[in-house]
């Protein structure tokens, strides 16, 4: 059974390290001495990442001795939970790397595999969004809900890709597609803040292709808390933990149309 005391003491936490995190990581913005590559795939690291992530380990550790930690430069830390939290310190760091101030931390409290605590915090323009299970989605203590728009195909619809897919041919046709077929498809390469759109009602969909990370569960929670609904490709609800998930996210009114779409899009022969 779900401990409400200590998912309201995590909901705590998480803020207060997101902001003390957040803060330190502005302090950064437009002065990185050094961005190093992280892989084959274009991802880096900075050192505001390594500052963030410790500012956030340390408050985690000081508060939760027994829960493990996920984070994204650190990896696992402590031993097996049913609590584990996931850390993005900085989701967006090329942005931040590039003097784009789009970026934020995120971070989820995740109970036997299923997120109950979610805190995304944008430095750049002080808004927290922060989810807790059953409880509903703020922006800076503003209750959040997903909208209905009269067409996808009159809409926003929000990108979200593995760092590894950016040549694989059904993923740039299903782009395309999209692309073509809504008012705006938006890339913001931080994609907490396109979860946190999506459940604020600033954006009508989200179309995610393959895109594993720790920044993922937040927004879900996020999305789902803001009455939005999550679903895999095939239409199945998504839950649990998933490594490379292929998923829709809008207003139930729109699951169908968003679904024949992806589908439609992932049959159309790419131009690469």
């Amino acid at each position: 059974m779900l401990n409400q005391h200590v998912i309201q003491d995590a909901r705590e936490v998480a803020i207060k390290a997101a902001r003390q995190a957040g803060q330190a990581i502005k302090q950064l913005f437009d002065q990185v001495a050094h961005v190093e590559m992280k892989d084959e795939h274009g991802d880096v690291v900075t050192e505001a990442d390594l500052l963030a992530e410790a500012i956030i380990v340390k408050e985690i550790q000081a508060a939760f001795p027994d829960h493990q930690i996920h984070s994204e430069e650190a990896g696992v830390i402590g031993v097996s939970s049913d609590w584990q939290w996931l850390v993005d310190p900085l989701d967006g760091t090329n942005n931040f790397a590039i003097g784009m101030p789009l970026f934020s931390c995120s971070i989820t409290v995740m109970y036997q595999q299923e997120p109950v605590v979610g805190v995304v915090y944008e430095p750049m323009t002080d808004r927290l969004f922060h989810a807790t299970v059953g409880n509903g989605a703020y922006c800076n203590d503003q209750r959040m809900q997903v909208k209905s728009c009269p067409s996808l195909h009159k809409g926003n619809i929000g990108w979200i890709q593995g760092h590894k897919v950016q040549q694989d041919p059904t993923a740039v046709g299903l782009r395309h597609y999209i692309d073509t077929r809504c008012k705006r498809m938006m890339r913001l390469w931080a994609p907490t803040l396109q979860w946190s759109m999506l459940a604020k009602g600033d954006l009508d969909a989200i179309v995610l292709y393959k895109s594993e990370g720790d920044d993922l569960y937040s927004g879900i929670l996020m999305v789902k808390e803001a009455g939005g609904s999550v679903i895999h490709f095939h239409g199945k609800p998504f839950t649990g933990m998933h490594s490379e998930p292929y998923l829709i996210a809008c207003h139930p009114d729109h699951e169908q149309e968003l679904m024949r779409m992806v589908r439609t899009g992932m049959s159309v022969p790419a131009r690469l």
